[in-house]
């Protein structure tokens, strides 16, 4: 395990804004020489701390995106309960986020759709299959607010 101190902290908050940003950049932004920054960029993807870079797609650009949060309940709280619902939720790639809770439901997900029906299709076919599931409350994204975060920055 990597200890993070406060620069490795302010590379990768930046890294969060905008992860293309040069090295050059990132560097002076942080007080490292570009090879410096560069180490520890390295150190970090290697360490798993940094598992990888993605696209942000603008939905309204592209096809419309609706994020679906979903709320689980399981009938218990067993570690075997647990173990077997995260294994299955693994298996189905349509589950784009799943968190375990604390509250009110025991895991909240993240399925990305197109409309209604290819959410009616995912709860049918993998939501409502999910081992030990007691109930099940969904809730459709209106808009991204921080999507528009790196728009406002330039």
């Amino acid at each position: 395990m990597l200890a993070l101190d406060n620069v490795d902290r302010n590379i990768l908050r930046l890294l969060r804004v905008d992860a293309r940003t040069s090295n050059a950049k990132l560097a002076t932004e942080v007080g490292l020489s570009p090879s410096a920054c560069l180490r520890r960029i390295k150190l970090l993807e290697q360490a798993g701390v940094i598992r990888g870079y993605t696209a942000l797609i603008d939905a309204t650009q592209s096809e419309s995106i609706i994020a679906v949060i979903i709320n689980i309940t399981l009938e218990r709280q067993t570690e075997e309960y647990l173990d077997k619902f995260e294994a299955a939720v693994r298996r189905h790639p349509e589950i784009r986020e799943c968190y375990l809770m604390t509250a009110g439901s025991d895991y909240m997900l993240r399925v990305d759709v197109e409309n209604a029906g290819a959410f009616e299709r995912i709860h049918k076919e993998v939501l409502s299959t999910l081992p030990g599931v007691l109930r099940i409350h969904s809730s459709f994204s209106i808009r991204d607010v921080l999507a528009a975060r790196s728009k406002q920055k330039r």
